[in-house]
């Protein structure tokens, strides 16, 4: 499977406004996490993941998602294509990084916040987690 974009969208009254994306389902979703980078680190990178697929969702201001297919675990190839998607609050989307890809989370406003939401369950974390250096591969900009 090949990471995608489940677009959805935005509705507005004079009661206030909805964002949705009707096309996601959690029937494999075990957790998710909010993710808000520092100032002084706007990038959160390189986690991989053998098992467990993320699929994100901008809550408040934007972020760059960055992302490799890993080819080799343990020695992973330098030169790989970094692919990346732009998500922002205004834009209701998600964006799914299926199993077998290292990602790094780049905020682009100050106070941005990242939905994340994993299929693997916490006890299987171990097994499946592979870290890499925050400058394993170069992020431009």
């Amino acid at each position: 499977m090949d990471p995608k974009i489940i677009q959805g969208g935005n509705f507005s009254d004079d009661r206030g406004s909805i964002s949705y994306v009707n096309d996601f389902t959690f029937g494999n979703i075990e957790r998710f996490y909010v993710i808000s980078n520092s100032e002084e680190k706007p990038i959160r990178a390189w986690q991989g993941h053998k098992l467990d697929a993320k699929n994100f969702y901008c809550i408040c201001g934007s972020f760059k998602i960055h992302f490799v297919k890993i080819d080799n675990w343990e020695k992973p190839s330098s030169n790989l294509k970094i692919e990346t998607i732009t998500v922002s609050a205004l834009d209701s989307k998600i964006v799914h990084i299926p199993a077998g890809y290292a990602n790094a989370i780049q905020s682009l406003e100050k106070d941005s916040k990242l939905l994340s939401f994993s299929t693997l369950p916490l006890v299987d974390v171990k097994d499946d987690d592979v870290r890499y250096s925050f400058d394993y591969w170069k992020i431009d900009g």
